[in-house]
């Protein structure tokens, strides 16, 4: 019933103020179109101007008992929705959310319609809308490889001269090969076959280009020459989906090759990648050798796939481990490092972990998970409901919101949250009928057997050759997997129910692994000591040398050719990469976190959170826990650069005034004296966004700001507006200022049920954004001649290398960084923070530099050179 409720808010408020646009924006309550908001990037790739979180949405309403809304919901579809608008849309999301929508709205309707009491008026209009879109979709494919190019004009196709489109080479794995399900539902469905032959072709050419003496496939691929652009490899972002779809296209096609296809890759994921309970990308050259120290939140939808695959064990392990992560952040950080640090701290609200809950749950049986279904619930509502649905989290570290609610939200986390709770008698149909789509839409079992216009078995030589022996060829039983021992779930879970908070990960290292029990696991980059003779004659081994510069920095080079075996020399790689992170970590955490702002008052009760960037004066958030809350006031003269000409209103309140014409220390002394328990700066560039901005902290004047003692919070023009809109139509305003999100006012939230909060802040709120990941350096605010003593936003890039030789400074010290499951057992630390007074022994700039002498290049020099450069890419990626 709860998961109900959730999710009329969620949809009720999409349909009240969103649609017909594309999707909802919570904070502002109102459409998001594209065109006329700031671009998001490839985020955006996924809006058509087709009202895309309805019709992602259709077959949630059946599954959720919601067969009046459904019928309502396929009739506007019917009559609202227009294809053949002239933008450029992505050929992924479009296949998975849309294509799929329409197909398993068809798939529900004729389900509907069968039973005889609702839907009796359809006559397949979903489904000829799926084959429009399906032939919009088909210019992608015109490339020599069949791989799809990565977006498609919905109006021109590609390469058209009005199209905007086709000139891309490249294309993510998952892209390509996550098609065949919707486009041979499509097939069936129509008997036109074309739509299944162009899936097939671009699933059998990723086949043939993997890397085949490990089996494994990159992250990116161009879709002309079948070269792999980045040959790192996991099962995250990026390659995803394409292992779910090789599955499930077994179950739903019943072609044999697409098991064998998938069991050989699943034997290379569990020997190279999965490293229990973590899942750590590799190279696909070497897969020996870790590609990264952070894992990607897509990767929690691996636990549910390895539970249909009936590989039960290692799924509860991983499940477990993100669960925990998920307790110590509320959400899953879209990256976490591999001692379970954030590493990109936003949560668009993604469903994967919630999928992997259902089918364990289904698979053991044991009443554990329901129990963290119920946390899942717990944190949304408390967490991320707005009055207008629900939002994403822009940092899980604050609390702090961004102005999205995507599509998937309400297309598969409510689904899969209502399949975990509900009986079979909840239900009006057999779930067990149909298989999900990687989008959680419902496509029938009955497919595999009508229209069928491609031979069920390959029967090629190379798939005759595969040894398959390990791989049963049935589909799992849970009633036999777990016959006499309801504890197995839990006896796999509790070794690691302290992994997060209360153990450093550390797994077998790879020469341990190799060698037996026999010599140490390698020096990380956190250990290093310079002034350890054991430390250097252990970089010497690895080919590594130290030089020591004239301004007291140290310098470390490596020669792959001097290692003492290609062991070592793998090695000395990682700990040179480890050491080039390490610095730029560093650089990183000597910024301050982001603060937040929560507004308190009736209507919102805390349910809305705004990322500020903190000032470096004043009082400090992160030692006053509580924070500093109070009713706002807006200053005069707003800038804040004179004296207070309304000290009345501003006494005891927190006063909020413009960016400009003044240090920002001067406009906190001005309100400060005024009797103002804190501040608020908002920018005064309109349109200002920390979706698209970096956020900075506000510096001193240069002088001795001891006798600032209010805190100072700054805020982009659009989270500004959140507030200014708020005071506009509520008049009395309370926020709280803090270094996190507190818990909002439940109790008051109970005392006022039936808020008006749909009217709230509907009509004049501009776009909300809230926090960037990182907080940029010191940014001063001069103008008219003034001087700044501030330095410049946080650019670090990568640096760039063309030889086998790697050359950075380092500091002589014990520093924090990433850790990999193979590492030593270090010291542990307890929270997200590792305090770095605790762990540094001395103190020195740490930079990255590089060393461009040229050695005698040999076969294993270029594939060192291949390794860093695909370091140096991973640095850039972005999800």
């Amino acid at each position: 019933n709860q998961v109900l409720e959730m999710f009329d808010h969620a949809y009720s408020n999409y349909m009240e103020h969103a649609y017909p646009a594309d999707e909802l924006m919570p904070l502002t309550c109102r459409g998001r179109i594209r065109g006329q908001e700031p671009s998001r990037g490839d985020v955006d790739d996924a809006l058509g101007k087709f009202s895309l979180t309805l019709i992602d949405t259709l077959d949630t309403l059946v599954v959720l008992n919601k067969t009046k809304e459904f019928e309502e919901a396929v009739k506007k579809v019917i009559k609202d929705v227009n294809l053949d608008n002239d933008i450029v849309v992505s050929v992924f999301e479009t296949n998975i959310r849309v294509l799929g929508g329409l197909l398993g709205g068809h798939s529900v309707a004729i389900m509907l319609k069968e039973k005889g009491e609702y839907m009796q008026w359809y006559n397949g209009e979903l489904l000829h809308m799926a084959k429009e879109l399906g032939y919009k979709l088909l210019p992608a494919f015109n490339t020599t490889s069949g791989l799809p190019y990565p977006r498609v004009n919905l109006k021109f196709g590609v390469r058209h001269p009005e199209a905007r489109t086709g000139t891309e080479t490249d294309t993510c794995t998952a892209c390509a090969g996550t098609l065949i399900l919707e486009f041979a539902a499509l097939s069936r469905f129509t008997g036109t076959s074309i739509f299944e032959e162009y899936a097939r072709k671009a699933l059998d050419f990723i086949w043939e280009k993997r890397q085949r003496s490990s089996n494994l496939v990159g992250v990116t691929i161009n879709i002309h020459t079948g070269d792999w652009v980045r040959k790192d490899s996991g099962v995250g972002a990026g390659i995803d989906s394409y292992y779910e779809y090789l599955l499930k296209a077994y179950v739903l096609l019943g072609d044999d090759s697409f098991l064998e296809r998938f069991n050989t890759h699943y034997d290379a994921i569990m020997r190279y990648i999965s490293q229990p309970p973590l899942l750590l990308d590799v190279h696909i050259h070497k897969p020996m050798l870790n590609a990264r120290t952070w894992m990607d939140s897509l990767l929690a939808f691996f636990p549910g796939l390895q539970v249909l695959k009936g590989d039960i064990r290692p799924a509860i392990e991983t499940h477990e481990m993100l669960y925990q992560v998920i307790k110590k952040h509320n959400f899953l950080p879209e990256a976490f490092t591999t001692d379970f640090r954030v590493h990109w701290a936003q949560h668009p609200l993604r469903p994967e972990f919630a999928e992997s809950t259902y089918f364990l749950y289904k698979a053991t049986g044991d009443p554990y998970y329901l129990e963290v279904g119920k946390t899942l619930i717990e944190n949304l509502n408390k967490y991320a409901r707005v009055p207008c649905g629900f939002a994403a989290m822009k940092d899980v570290r604050t609390g702090s919101h961004e102005d999205r609610m995507d599509s998937f939200f309400l297309a598969e986390m409510f689904k899969y949250l209502y399949l975990l709770f509900a009986d079979k008698d909840d239900m009006i149909f057999d779930i067990e009928d149909y298989i999900f789509t990687t989008e959680a839409h419902l496509l029938p079992l009955w497919l595999s057997t009508t229209n069928q216009t491609i031979s069920k078995k390959n029967t090629t030589t190379e798939y005759t050759e595969l040894d398959d022996s390990n791989f049963d060829w049935t589909c799992p039983n849970t009633q036999i997997l777990f016959p006499n021992d309801p504890m197995f779930a839990q006896s796999i879970r509790e070794p690691l129910k302290n992994v997060v908070d209360k153990s450093c990960p550390r797994g077998i290292s790879r020469a341990e692994e190799s060698l037996g029990s026999g010599p140490k696991p390698p020096l990380r980059a956190r250990d290093f000591m310079a002034s350890n003779p054991e430390h250097l004659e252990i970089l010497k081994k690895m080919g590594v040398s130290l030089i020591h510069l004239k301004d007291g920095r140290v310098q470390l080079v490596q020669h792959a050719v001097q290692a003492a075996s290609s062991l070592d020399a793998e090695d000395g790689l990682r700990f040179m990469q480890e050491m080039i992170e390490l610095s730029s970590q560093q650089q990183k955490e000597q910024q301050l976190p982001p603060r937040a702002v929560q507004i308190v008052s009736h209507p919102f009760f805390g349910r809305v959170v705004l990322t500020a960037g903190p000032a470096q004066f004043g009082m400090d958030l992160s030692k006053h826990r509580a924070g500093t809350r109070g009713f706002v006031a807006t200053i005069k003269p707003y800038n804040g650069c004179s004296e207070i000409t309304n000290p009345e209103a501003v006494k005891e309140k927190i006063a909020l005034m413009q960016r400009g014409q003044c240090m920002f220390a001067e406009k906190a002394r001005n309100i400060q004296k005024a009797g103002a328990i804190g501040g608020i700066v908002i920018d005064d560039n309109e349109g200002s966004s920390s979706d698209t901005a970096p956020l900075f902290q506000m510096a001193g004047d240069g002088k001795n700001t001891d006798d600032i003692t209010i805190p100072m919070l700054f805020l982009f023009n659009k989270e500004g507006n959140i507030i200014l809109d708020a005071i506009r139509e509520y008049e009395a305003v309370e926020v709280l200022l803090s270094d996190k999100a507190k818990d909002r006012d439940l109790e008051m939230e109970n005392m006022d049920q039936k808020l008006s909060e749909n009217d709230s802040h509907k009509q004049n709120s501009e776009e909300a954004t809230s926090a960037s990941q990182d907080v940029g350096a010191v940014t001063e605010e001069p103008e008219e001649g003034e001087s700044s003593d501030g330095t410049d936003p946080d650019s670090l890039s990568p640096a760039h290398t063309d030889s086998d030789s790697v050359s950075i400074s380092n500091q002589d010290s014990y520093v924090p960084g990433t850790d990999e499951a193979s590492a030593p057992e270090p010291a542990c630390t307890q929270g997200d923070h590792q305090p770095q007074e605790q762990q540094t022994e001395t103190e020195s700039n740490s930079k990255v530099n590089w060393d461009n002498k040229v050695q005698p290049m040999e076969s294993i020099l270029a594939d060192w050179n291949e390794d860093i450069e695909a370091f140096e890419m991973m640095e850039k990626d972005e999800l």
